[in-house]
């Protein structure tokens, strides 16, 4: 499998933990996207998942048509929302302590 899409892949795992540690710690999630499946699932992770789900076959789409410029860009910016995340999980301990 490409090196890429393994990426996209990790990026996608690492954002589902990230989000899911913002809800557990009463963050409400900023897109409005994933919002909505958050709010309207059965359960918040079961709208999580099904995100992520259809996150991973639009990567998997733009990886067998070829799309590894696109690609490469979106992991970028995911690499960016997971450090953000991290950044803003930290300072919320942070000032709790």
């Amino acid at each position: 499998m490409n090196s890429l899409f393994i990426q996209y892949f990790y990026l996608q795992i690492l954002d589902l933990m990230t989000t899911l540690a913002f809800l557990l710690t009463g963050v409400r999630e900023g897109n409005p996207v994933v919002r909505f499946f958050v709010v309207h699932a059965p359960n918040p992770v079961v709208g999580l998942v099904v995100v992520k789900i259809g996150a991973l076959a639009l990567g998997l789409y733009c990886w067998r048509c070829g799309r590894e410029k696109l690609l490469t860009r979106i992991n970028i910016m995911f690499a960016l929302v997971v450090a953000w995340n991290l950044a803003a999980l930290i300072l919320n301990s942070a000032k709790g302590t």
